[in-house]
C-alpha cells in the first residue's frame, strides 16, 4: 500500500506587471503539481511572495481570475507575504494510488475526472485563456456595448451589442463557461460577431462563481437576467418576444435550464454547445462539493435532462475531439429533448468550437436554430 508524501511545487516570474507575474508563476508551480502526480485536489496550502503584496492579493479581480484560470473553485489556504520577485509555492499531499472501482458507466473517478477535463485537449489554458483576453479586448474595443446590469452584484452583468440599422432586432443571449468557476463575458465578445452580423441584438452575459456562489445561485442568476431582458424589451430597444439562448459548456448548462424553465419567459430557441446537462457524474468528483451539489435532490433540480423542453427550437453541437463523456452529454440531451442529433464540428476540440460561432457549419446551425 502506497504512502502519503508531501509535495512542494514551486514557480516564479520576472515579468513587471503583477497580474502577469502571478499567473505565470502560478502556471509553472501548477505544471510542477501535476508532474508530481498531484491535482488541485491535493493542495494543502499556497504561499504567494511579491514585493507588493497588496497587488498580488485575490480580492483583486484580475488576480482572482488568474487564479481561477488555473484551480477553478479550489481554494486551500493562500498567504500573501512580501519578498523579492513574484513566486507562488504549493503544499500539497500525493496520496494511496486511485480506486479503480467503476462509479459511473464503467469509469473510475481518476477515469471520470480525465473524461471531464476538456484541459487535457489544449497543450495550456493559460496561453488559450490569454488568447481569448487578448482578442475579447480587442473586439470590445471596436464594439461598444451597452454594459447593462440586470442585478445588485457586480457579476450581474450583460454587454448587450446591437445589430448596424437594426430598430426592435430579436436577442440572441449568450452564457460563458469556464465550469462555473471561471471565466467572463469580456473574454468571449469576439464570438459574437456572426450572430450580431446575422441581425440580433447580442447579449453576454456575466454571472457569479462558484464556490463562493454555489450552482442554485448561479442558475437564479441567470433566470433573473433573462426575465430582465424579457421585460426590458422596449427601454433596450429589442423584441422582447423574440428570445434565443446559447452557452458553452457550463453556460451550455445555464442555457439548457433556460430552455427547460417552466415559469420563465417564452424562448424561441436554445443552441447548447457541449453542454453538461446531466449532473450525476459531478458526485463522484470533487467538482459537485466545489459547485454545491449536495445531495440527490440538487442532481434533479440542477440537470436540465430531467427538465421538459420548453423551448421552441433546439440545437446541439460539440467538437469532434471532445472526450467520449462530452459526446455522451450531448447524445442524451439531443435524445431526451428530441433534438436533431448533434452537430460534431469537424477538427474542433472543446474550446476551438466557439471559433465557429462566427462562420461555417456552426453559424449555420446557430442562424437555423434561431430563425
Amino acid at each position: 500500500m502506497s504512502v502519503s508524501e508531501s509535495i512542494r511545487a514551486r514557480g516564479a516570474s520576472a515579468k513587471p506587471d503583477a497580474v502577469a507575474a502571478f499567473a505565470q508563476a502560478l502556471t509553472a508551480a501548477a505544471g510542477e503539481l501535476a508532474r508530481a502526480g498531484c491535482g488541485p485536489g491535493d493542495m494543502r496550502a499556497i504561499t504567494v511572495c511579491g514585493p507588493e503584496p497588496a497587488a498580488l492579493s485575490l480580492a483583486r479581480r484580475p488576480i482572482d481570475r488568474a487564479y481561477r484560470e488555473t484551480f477553478g473553485g479550489t481554494r486551500p489556504p493562500i498567504k500573501v507575504v512580501a519578498g523579492d520577485g513574484v513566486s507562488v509555492e504549493i503544499e500539497a499531499v500525493r496520496g494511496h494510488a486511485p480506486d479503480p472501482t467503476p462509479v459511473w458507466q464503467g469509469l473510475s473517478r481518476a477515469e471520470l475526472m480525465r473524461e471531464y477535463s476538456p484541459r487535457n485537449q489544449v497543450p495550456s489554458m493559460r496561453v488559450l485563456f490569454d488568447q481569448w483576453t487578448a482578442d475579447g479586448t480587442a473586439w470590445r474595443k471596436n464594439h461598444p456595448a451597452t454594459d447593462i446590469s440586470y442585478g445588485a452584484s457586480a457579476d450581474e452583468t450583460f454587454d448587450l451589442y446591437r445589430p448596424t440599422g437594426a430598430r426592435r432586432p430579436p436577442v440572441w443571449i449568450f452564457i460563458h463557461g469556464g465550469y462555473w468557476q471561471a471565466s467572463g463575458k469580456e473574454q468571449h465578445g469576439q464570438f459574437m460577431q456572426g450572430m450580431l452580423d446575422a441581425g440580433y441584438a447580442v447579449a453576454n452575459v456575466d454571472y457569479a462563481l462558484a464556490p463562493e456562489a454555489p450552482l442554485e445561485r448561479i442558475v437564479s442568476q441567470i433566470y433573473t437576467c433573462v426575465d430582465f431582458i424579457a421585460r426590458s424589451g422596449e427601454s433596450l430597444g429589442i423584441d422582447a418576444s423574440s428570445l434565443h439562448v446559447s452557452g458553452h459548456s457550463a453556460g451550455g448548462h445555464l442555457a439548457a435550464m433556460v430552455a427547460g424553465r417552466e415559469d420563465g419567459p417564452p424562448i424561441r430557441s436554445a443552441l447548447l454547445l457541449s453542454g453538461l446537462f446531466d449532473l450525476t457524474p459531478f458526485t463522484h468528483m470533487p467538482m459537485g462539493r466545489i459547485v454545491g451539489l449536495k445531495c440527490e435532490a440538487d442532481i434533479d433540480a440542477l440537470s436540465p435532462i430531467r427538465q421538459k423542453c420548453r423551448a421552441g427550437r433546439i440545437g446541439v453541437a460539440l467538437g469532434a475531439l471532445e472526450s467520449a463523456q462530452f459526446k455522451w452529454q450531448s447524445d442524451a440531451i439531443a435524445r431526451a429533448w428530441g433534438a436533431p442529433a448533434p452537430l460534431q464540428l469537424a477538427g474542433a476540440n472543446h474550446f476551438s468550437l466557439l471559433d465557429g460561432l462566427n462562420a461555417g457549419p456552426l453559424l449555420e446551425l446557430a442562424k437555423a436554430t434561431a430563425r
